[in-house]
């Protein structure tokens, strides 16, 4: 197993390899970077081919999360946890705070929450072990709770940013918007898209999914192998991961690509390629940071859910400032964001 010699390894601060035999339990905790603070970002659960794929997983997620971030305006470093799902994974509470223990081990330098496979109920059990976890049910008013509508609400505000930007446009009315994954966030996505006159192609690999966004907002569905080449205006993958890279890139018909999943790019140089065509790309780190800064206000405490909303609209200027660079130098937009995270994490060092 590699980690100082795979590819997404970055300078992380530690990686932590969590194994519980009575328990079943395999998961990785990587922390990025404590520069900006406690290391944040969520658990995923996940059946990984094997181990590599797991560390690396685990690996490029944490240096994205401090990113993440960083572009959001946080005192929060990045780190992210993986929960492998074996065949024989039972998901019990006994796994799950075992799991708390482990986190608890690092003393407040990760702090976690729900992500990919996880609810708000397993935060729960992870919280009987460790305090360092967020995601736990909402307070009336105040943050907390599932991530996601927030995580949605950050990429509406992101569309509307890409498409003032490339289309001139000041509303979504009668655009039409392919969203690749309607999970918790794909969904919630997708009725803000809905209320806001956008018209809706979807796809996702649960067919119950599908349908239920095709009859609540009027959706048209599509192959999970078209759906990213849809002739849409925008397309918005809310599924997993490196989706866009030298192959898929040329088949792209949309002028916009604006989404919520991590790490779309395949490669750093495929932000050069989308360029290249002429297609408008929001940083997914950017773009994607409603849910983290819900966490981060409950985390903080004493913040109420209006206030979290308020947070969360400022992606749209962020984002902003990204695309008016990227039009005046011609770089990359995936380029200029990293440079500003880079910027504001190494300032946080001096």
């Amino acid at each position: 197993m590699a980690v100082f010699s795979d590819s997404a390894f970055d300078d992380h601060e530690r990686v932590l390899f969590c194994r519980d035999v009575g328990t079943g339990l395999r998961a990785i905790i990587a922390i990025h970077s404590t520069v900006l603070g406690p290391a944040a970002g969520g658990t995923r659960l996940w059946e990984y081919a094997n181990d590599d794929e797991a560390v690396h997983d685990a690996l490029r997620l944490s240096q994205g999360m401090s990113y993440k971030n960083a572009m959001a305006g946080l005192k929060l470093g990045g780190g992210k946890a993986v929960i492998m799902k074996t065949p024989n994974f039972d998901g019990s509470d006994a796994l799950y705070e075992r799991f708390g223990e482990f986190v608890d081990s690092l003393n407040g330098d990760y702090i976690t929450a729900e992500d990919v496979g996880m609810s708000v109920g397993i935060m729960e059990t992870v919280a009987r072990k460790t305090r360092y976890v967020t995601g736990l049910p909402q307070t009336s008013g105040m943050a907390g709770g599932d991530p996601s509508p927030k995580t949605a609400f950050g990429i509406l505000c992101g569309i509307r940013a890409a498409a003032r930007s490339k289309l001139g446009r000041a509303d979504l009315d009668g655009l039409t918007v392919a969203v690749q994954g309607v999970g918790k966030v794909g969904y919630n996505l997708c009725r803000l898209l809905h209320e806001a006159g956008a018209g809706l192609v979807v796809a996702d690999i649960e067919a119950d999914r599908v349908a239920r966004v095709c009859d609540e907002f009027g959706a048209s569905s599509t192959g999970l192998d078209d759906i990213l080449f849809a002739a849409v205006d925008v397309v918005s993958p809310c599924a997993l991961g490196g989706v866009f890279n030298e192959h898929t890139i040329p088949r792209i018909q949309a002028t916009i690509i604006a989404g919520g999943a991590n790490n779309q790019l395949e490669t750093p140089q495929d932000g050069q390629r989308i360029a290249d065509r002429d297609i408008l790309y929001a940083p997914d780190y950017v773009i994607n940071g409603g849910g983290i800064i819900n966490v981060a206000c409950e985390y903080e405490g004493n913040i109420d859910d209006a206030a979290v909303m308020d947070r969360v609209a400022g992606i749209e200027a962020r984002l902003t400032d990204i695309f008016e660079e990227a039009a005046t130098t011609g770089a990359p937009t995936n380029v200029i964001a990293d440079k500003k995270a880079r910027a504001i994490i190494a300032a946080a060092t001096t």
